[in-house]
């Protein structure tokens, strides 16, 4: 697959939310904190079956950047501080995640992850569907042994919302009948829902008012949108982002610039491009004509237009935070999504 020419480059702008911090910056309010939050971890993989522990060290080794363990530590410090609950609350989110992961490598038949070999391709599927299986069940009786009724009603919650984006995208594809309403309805479901639920789980932990509650779910909401369509936004770039160019248009994934365009297109442009994005194999050319089009009817700037304004209100809401560097970090995480390359 050929590159989309340079001219299709995300636009440039500087994000409305705040000069952009590093992950390291963002992290490193709760940095001591990470360390406890990985006992609890490691603690919850553990297992006395020879071959399971081997894979589980495996995973363990493949750390990643703990985004999500971050966001709910960070959420507890914005909400009053983080306590014995929030270690575990960033355990048991770590652990559904990683879940899922193993299955998505599955169903994807992925043979890597992050890099190194996904759990399948070394051990094949029935020991991945396992895994996964094992990490769910560590989760649920991490909050269950320590009545943490609420955390766990969140992550699974957000864990039903992904899996029933993802059939609903699938069922899209299929149909080739996805809108914006229904396209913001996949994303907050397979993205979105996980952020906000780090967010609540952070707040929950810290024994934060329902308010307080509803307010994160909310600022978590935002920011997984943003994040999601700044990662739609790089199938049209010429940055390495660890996933090949023009890959949402080889599986038939309506993306926000993609819509955006159709909806302005004359009926006999946009029938030319859904005949393209609807064949199951599509040549480089096929994948420049439609980054040519998304460009010409302004999909690119529209959609990251959306994701700024997400990101800015946000970081607005944020804002109303008493001072502390939690609440920085969160404010720096809306420019971050904006501004990242990869």
């Amino acid at each position: 697959m050929a590159d989309i020419p340079a001219l299709l480059e995300i636009p440039k702008s500087a994000p409305t939310t705040a000069p952009p911090l590093s992950l390291s910056d963002i992290r490193q309010p709760v940095e001591g904190e990470l360390k406890e939050f990985r006992r609890y971890f490691r603690k919850a993989m553990r297992s006395n079956v020879g071959i399971l522990d081997k894979v589980t060290r495996y995973v363990l080794r493949q750390k990643g950047k703990e985004i999500r363990p971050i966001l709910v530590l960070l959420s507890a410090k914005l909400c009053g501080g983080i306590t014995e609950s929030s270690y575990r609350a960033a355990a048991l989110v770590e652990l559904l995640h990683t879940a899922t992961l193993v299955h998505d490598d599955v169903v994807d038949d992925a043979e890597r992850r992050r890099g190194v070999f996904s759990i399948n391709a070394l051990w094949k599927n029935k020991i991945a569907v396992l895994l996964g299986d094992f990490l769910l069940s560590r989760g649920l009786l991490l909050a269950l042994d320590h009545a943490e009724y609420d955390l766990l009603h969140t992550v699974s919650d957000a864990v039903r919302r992904m899996s029933e984006g993802e059939l609903l995208q699938i069922e899209k594809a299929r149909k080739m009948d996805i809108d914006e309403e229904i396209y913001f309805r996949i994303i907050s479901d397979k993205t979105a829902s996980l952020i906000a639920a780090c967010m609540v789980a952070g707040a929950v932990s810290a024994d934060a008012d329902a308010d307080t509650q509803a307010k994160v779910r909310t600022i978590g909401e935002q920011l997984g949108l943003a994040f999601q369509i700044r990662d739609d936004l790089f199938d049209y770039g010429t940055v390495d982002v660890g996933k090949p160019l023009g890959l949402d248009l080889q599986e038939k994934k309506m993306t926000l610039p993609l819509i955006a365009s159709l909806q302005r297109a004359e009926p006999s442009e946009r029938k030319r491009i859904l005949k393209i994005v609807r064949k199951k194999k599509k040549r480089s050319g096929d994948i420049t004509a439609v980054g040519e089009f998304v460009q010409k009817h302004g999909g690119l700037v529209y959609a990251r237009s959306k994701m700024e304004s997400l990101a800015a209100d946000a970081a607005e809401s944020l804002s109303t935070f008493p001072p502390s560097h939690a609440r920085d970090a969160l404010i720096g995480l809306a420019a971050f999504i904006v501004a990242r390359r990869k």
